[in-house]
């Protein structure tokens, strides 16, 4: 891994940038392949991918999630997005304005597709432990630069602002790669829930401090 890099937030003159990232970080996800094709090979999946990756984005500065980018040179080789434990009173306050940026996702993902997110949402929340907690929403890696380290010192970022957040009791996360399992349990998370969403398998792991 190399002494150049920084992680720092973004901001949102950053959204180009995060959008390439994580719609390439993610165009081989299962859940993301069952949801909006292959973004690799279809046109009309590629749409689907970048205005859902372009939603969260948006979503994150509405609800005062954080958002926070691994850069080598200036280049963005990783990023993830957090949802704080005490988010959920700004989350009802913003709803309204929340429900303007759905509108150009709403144009390119059909009802079925919003219907499983919804459920997908709804059980993996309630996997997780009834303490207040971080949840990581997404991280991701450029495809070039997996298997470096950028995940790793992602994850140990992390990590620490919730190691260090009084109000934070842990950290939750939900991934569809069984072979993710391993990796989240060296870093001390347990497996909350083995579950499924439509014909997705989904693990849902808990770091408590």
């Amino acid at each position: 891994m190399s002494p150049s890099y920084r992680i720092s937030p973004l901001a949102k003159s950053d959204k180009p940038l995060f959008v390439a990232l994580m719609s390439s970080a993610f165009a081989r996800d299962p859940l993301f392949l069952h949801l909006f094709g292959d973004s690799e090979l279809d046109n009309k999946a590629r749409s689907r991918v970048t205005a859902f990756v372009s939603f969260m984005f948006d979503k994150s500065f509405l609800l005062h999630e954080e958002v926070w980018g691994y850069f080598i040179h200036e280049r963005l080789l990783g990023a993830y997005v957090v949802e704080k434990p005490h988010a959920g009173i700004r989350q009802t306050m913003k709803g309204v304005l929340l429900l303007g940026r759905l509108i150009p996702l709403l144009f390119q993902v059909s009802g079925q597709t919003l219907h499983l997110l919804n459920s997908y949402i709804r059980v993996t929340r309630a996997a997780a432990p009834p303490l207040l907690h971080h949840y990581l929403i997404m991280i991701g890696v450029k495809p070039e630069a997996q298997g470096k380290g950028v995940g790793t010192a992602l994850l140990k970022h992390l990590l620490e602002t919730v190691n260090t957040d009084k109000q934070s009791q842990g950290l939750a996360l939900d991934t569809e790669n069984k072979r993710n399992i391993a990796l989240y349990q060296n870093f001390g998370f347990t497996l909350s829930k083995d579950t499924q969403v439509g014909q997705i398998p989904v693990y849902c792991m808990f770091y408590q401090k």
